[in-house]
Protein backbone atom coordinates (compact mmCIF):
# COMPACT_ATOMS: atom_id res chain seq x y z
CA UNK A 1 0.00 0.00 0.00
CA UNK A 2 1.54 3.44 -0.99
CA UNK A 3 1.52 5.47 2.00
CA UNK A 4 2.01 9.03 0.78
CA UNK A 5 -2.34 8.41 -1.29
CA UNK A 6 -2.99 6.82 1.95
CA UNK A 7 -1.99 9.78 4.07
CA UNK A 8 -3.65 12.11 1.26
CA UNK A 9 -6.64 10.33 1.30
CA UNK A 10 -7.07 10.66 5.23
CA UNK A 11 -6.51 14.54 5.21
CA UNK A 12 -8.84 14.95 2.13
CA UNK A 13 -11.55 13.20 4.50
CA UNK A 14 -10.63 15.10 7.42
CA UNK A 15 -10.87 18.54 5.60
CA UNK A 16 -13.58 17.54 3.08
CA UNK A 17 -15.52 17.32 6.43
CA UNK A 18 -14.12 20.61 7.95
CA UNK A 19 -12.47 18.68 11.10
CA UNK A 20 -9.09 19.87 12.87
CA UNK A 21 -6.50 17.51 13.83
CA UNK A 22 -7.73 18.42 17.73
CA UNK A 23 -11.01 17.39 16.52
CA UNK A 24 -10.55 14.16 14.63
CA UNK A 25 -7.96 13.23 18.05
CA UNK A 26 -11.34 13.65 20.31
CA UNK A 27 -13.87 11.63 17.85
CA UNK A 28 -10.84 8.62 17.63
CA UNK A 29 -8.79 8.92 21.14
CA UNK A 30 -5.60 8.89 18.88
CA UNK A 31 -3.17 11.60 19.84
CA UNK A 32 -2.96 14.65 17.54
CA UNK A 33 0.61 13.55 16.69
CA UNK A 34 0.06 10.31 15.62
CA UNK A 35 -2.63 11.82 13.52
CA UNK A 36 -0.58 14.92 11.92
CA UNK A 37 2.58 12.10 11.49
CA UNK A 38 0.14 9.92 9.63
CA UNK A 39 -1.47 12.51 7.37
CA UNK A 40 2.50 13.85 7.01
CA UNK A 41 3.02 10.21 5.77
CA UNK A 42 5.70 9.53 8.34
CA UNK A 43 4.18 6.85 9.80
CA UNK A 44 2.04 4.02 8.27
CA UNK A 45 -0.89 3.69 10.71
CA UNK A 46 -1.67 -0.09 11.76
CA UNK A 47 -5.32 -1.53 11.38
CA UNK A 48 -6.78 -0.82 14.40
CA UNK A 49 -5.65 3.25 14.20
CA UNK A 50 -6.89 3.23 10.74
CA UNK A 51 -10.30 1.78 12.09
CA UNK A 52 -10.30 4.48 13.96
CA UNK A 53 -9.72 7.06 11.99
CA UNK A 54 -12.25 5.64 9.49
CA UNK A 55 -14.79 6.00 12.31
CA UNK A 56 -14.11 9.27 13.73
CA UNK A 57 -14.67 10.54 9.57
CA UNK A 58 -17.33 8.40 9.15
CA UNK A 59 -16.58 6.55 6.24
CA UNK A 60 -15.68 2.90 5.95
CA UNK A 61 -12.21 1.28 6.14
CA UNK A 62 -12.89 -0.30 2.34
CA UNK A 63 -14.03 3.32 0.98
CA UNK A 64 -10.82 4.79 2.31
CA UNK A 65 -8.25 1.61 0.88
CA UNK A 66 -10.50 1.46 -2.58
CA UNK A 67 -8.47 1.50 -5.44
CA UNK A 68 -4.68 1.71 -3.41
CA UNK A 69 -4.31 -2.01 -4.96
CA UNK A 70 -4.94 -1.01 -8.58
CA UNK A 71 -1.52 -0.64 -10.56
CA UNK A 72 -1.46 0.64 -13.99
CA UNK A 73 1.72 -0.39 -16.19
CA UNK A 74 2.33 3.40 -17.00
CA UNK A 75 1.25 6.27 -15.57
CA UNK A 76 2.22 9.76 -17.43
CA UNK A 77 1.88 12.83 -15.22
CA UNK A 78 2.24 15.74 -17.20
CA UNK A 79 4.02 18.85 -15.74
CA UNK A 80 0.64 20.65 -15.34
CA UNK A 81 -1.04 17.78 -13.45
CA UNK A 82 2.11 17.57 -10.79
CA UNK A 83 0.17 17.47 -7.35
CA UNK A 84 1.33 19.44 -4.37
CA UNK A 85 1.85 17.80 -0.82
CA UNK A 86 1.53 19.62 2.05
CA UNK A 87 4.32 17.94 4.42
CA UNK A 88 4.93 19.42 7.89
CA UNK A 89 3.96 22.75 7.31
CA UNK A 90 5.29 23.47 10.99
CA UNK A 91 8.71 22.28 10.41
CA UNK A 92 9.36 23.02 6.63
CA UNK A 93 8.50 25.41 4.05
CA UNK A 94 9.66 23.20 1.39
CA UNK A 95 7.26 22.78 -1.75
CA UNK A 96 6.40 18.80 -2.64
CA UNK A 97 5.26 17.78 -6.11
CA UNK A 98 4.31 14.49 -6.50
CA UNK A 99 5.30 12.77 -9.87
CA UNK A 100 3.91 9.64 -9.77
CA UNK A 101 0.42 10.19 -8.24
CA UNK A 102 -1.36 8.36 -11.38
CA UNK A 103 0.20 4.86 -9.99
CA UNK A 104 -1.47 4.64 -6.31
CA UNK A 105 0.32 0.69 -5.58
CA UNK A 106 4.36 1.70 -6.08
CA UNK A 107 6.84 1.11 -4.17
CA UNK A 108 8.60 4.55 -5.11
CA UNK A 109 7.49 8.06 -4.61
CA UNK A 110 8.95 10.59 -6.64
CA UNK A 111 8.73 14.08 -6.52
CA UNK A 112 10.26 17.31 -7.58
CA UNK A 113 11.24 19.62 -4.16
CA UNK A 114 11.52 23.62 -4.31
CA UNK A 115 13.15 24.97 -1.94
CA UNK A 116 13.37 28.54 -1.45
CA UNK A 117 16.19 30.90 -0.54
CA UNK A 118 17.06 30.40 3.51
CA UNK A 119 14.60 28.17 3.82
CA UNK A 120 13.95 24.72 3.97
CA UNK A 121 13.28 21.64 7.03
CA UNK A 122 14.18 23.59 10.45
CA UNK A 123 14.31 20.20 12.27
CA UNK A 124 16.39 17.30 11.22
CA UNK A 125 13.87 14.15 11.45
CA UNK A 126 13.50 10.53 10.45
CA UNK A 127 11.43 8.23 8.31
CA UNK A 128 10.69 4.97 7.42
CA UNK A 129 12.84 3.62 4.27
CA UNK A 130 15.33 4.63 1.89
CA UNK A 131 15.53 8.01 0.00
CA UNK A 132 17.56 9.55 -2.83
CA UNK A 133 17.89 12.81 -3.58
CA UNK A 134 19.73 14.46 -6.74
CA UNK A 135 20.19 18.65 -7.33
CA UNK A 136 18.38 19.66 -10.61
CA UNK A 137 19.54 23.72 -10.01
CA UNK A 138 21.17 25.45 -6.95
CA UNK A 139 22.39 24.35 -4.26
CA UNK A 140 21.75 22.67 -1.19
CA UNK A 141 22.92 21.88 2.62
CA UNK A 142 22.04 18.04 3.43
CA UNK A 143 22.48 17.88 7.18
CA UNK A 144 22.36 13.79 8.06
CA UNK A 145 22.99 12.00 11.43
CA UNK A 146 24.19 15.70 12.70
CA UNK A 147 26.88 16.07 9.50
CA UNK A 148 26.09 19.00 7.23
CA UNK A 149 27.23 18.27 3.64
CA UNK A 150 27.16 21.06 0.37
CA UNK A 151 25.13 19.37 -2.68
CA UNK A 152 24.99 21.49 -5.58
CA UNK A 153 23.71 21.08 -9.36
CA UNK A 154 24.20 17.61 -9.98
CA UNK A 155 25.50 16.18 -6.66
CA UNK A 156 23.24 13.21 -5.51
CA UNK A 157 22.68 11.75 -1.95
CA UNK A 158 21.02 8.12 -1.61
CA UNK A 159 20.49 7.07 1.98
CA UNK A 160 18.77 5.18 5.06
CA UNK A 161 15.95 7.88 5.95
CA UNK A 162 15.15 6.09 9.15
CA UNK A 163 17.99 8.13 10.47
CA UNK A 164 17.73 12.14 11.26
CA UNK A 165 18.29 14.33 8.19
CA UNK A 166 16.75 17.13 6.83
CA UNK A 167 17.13 19.63 3.42
CA UNK A 168 17.58 23.25 3.95
CA UNK A 169 18.79 26.15 1.70
CA UNK A 170 21.09 28.74 3.48
CA UNK A 171 21.77 30.52 0.17
CA UNK A 172 20.18 33.28 -1.97
CA UNK A 173 18.94 31.38 -4.66
CA UNK A 174 15.96 28.82 -4.79
CA UNK A 175 16.95 25.65 -5.16
CA UNK A 176 15.27 22.27 -6.79
CA UNK A 177 15.96 18.63 -5.76
CA UNK A 178 14.34 15.26 -7.18
CA UNK A 179 13.56 12.93 -4.33
CA UNK A 180 12.70 9.75 -4.17
CA UNK A 181 11.06 8.07 -1.50
CA UNK A 182 11.46 3.83 -1.33
CA UNK A 183 9.31 3.03 1.76
CA UNK A 184 9.25 -0.43 3.85
CA UNK A 185 6.45 -2.79 3.13
CA UNK A 186 3.74 -2.38 5.74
Amino acid sequence: MNLVELASRIKAARLARGYTLDRVAELSGLGKGLLSKVENFRVTPSLPTLAKFCEALGLSISELLEGLDEKPKLSIVRTNERKEIERDRDQSDINYFALAHGRPDRNMDPFVLEVPAGGGRREAMPHEGEEFLIVLNGAISFEYNGEVHTLKEGDAAYFDAEVDHRVFNPGGKDARILCVFLGRPI
